[in-house]
């Protein structure tokens, strides 16, 4: 919601039309702003099915494709850092958007909201298997970079790269002494409504 004005700022300056506005998860750091895009856009919202909003228009099972002029947007469910994520491949494109699933040189943390390690090891899986050249678009990344490889991951992530069993996977994410997200208390309840707070 803090970037609101910027992207309807840009939106307008470049007459861009928003046709989908795509959330990958129920995020708990931040309030989405896309039930009031949605509004000013006239644009329909989407997410994996995993998430249970009822304020989405469209819930995406693993494996639906939602098309973009002759773009085909595929849906890959990717739980793990929580039960709604999904990753978006774009095979036309060669990219894919991975939410906080798959990060540059990490992943999503597993500690809380459904988090699972072993799930989130399977999802991980299922994005190492696109091809290789695949360009990955994470939703943020702590170190300003914007972009990865499928297979710079597969080769240099330091947790799930370079061939790491689910077990050594799991007892690296055990380990990690992580602070609660500053926001968890407004953001989850507030994104279960598509951004609207009580």
């Amino acid at each position: 919601m803090d970037n609101l004005n910027r992207d309807l700022e840009y939106i307008k300056e470049t007459k861009l039309k928003v046709k989908y506005i795509l959330e990958t998860h129920i995020h708990a750091d931040h309030i989405t702003s896309a039930g009031k895009l949605r509004e000013e856009l006239n644009s329909k919202t989407a997410i994996g099915k995993g998430a249970k909003v009822d304020c989405m228009d469209i819930n995406l099972n693993d494996g639906d494709s939602i098309f973009l002029g002759d773009l085909k947007i595929k849906a890959i469910a990717t739980p793990g850092h929580t039960d709604s994520c999904s990753s978006y491949y774009v095979k036309k494109m060669n990219v894919v958007f991975t939410g906080d699933t798959l990060l540059i040189r990490g992943n999503g943390r597993t500690d809380f909201q459904q988090g699972s390690s072993e799930k989130l090891f399977e999802s991980i899986q299922k994005l190492f298997k696109l091809p290789k050249g695949t360009i990955v678009y994470p939703a943020h990344d702590y170190k300003g970079r914007n972009c990865t490889t499928i297979e710079e991951e597969i080769l240099y992530n330091p947790r799930i790269g370079n061939n790491k069993t689910k077990e050594e996977f799991v007892k690296i994410m055990s380990e990690l002494k992580l602070a609660q997200p500053k926001k968890i208390q407004e953001a989850l309840p507030a994104n279960l409504m598509c951004g609207k707070q009580s």
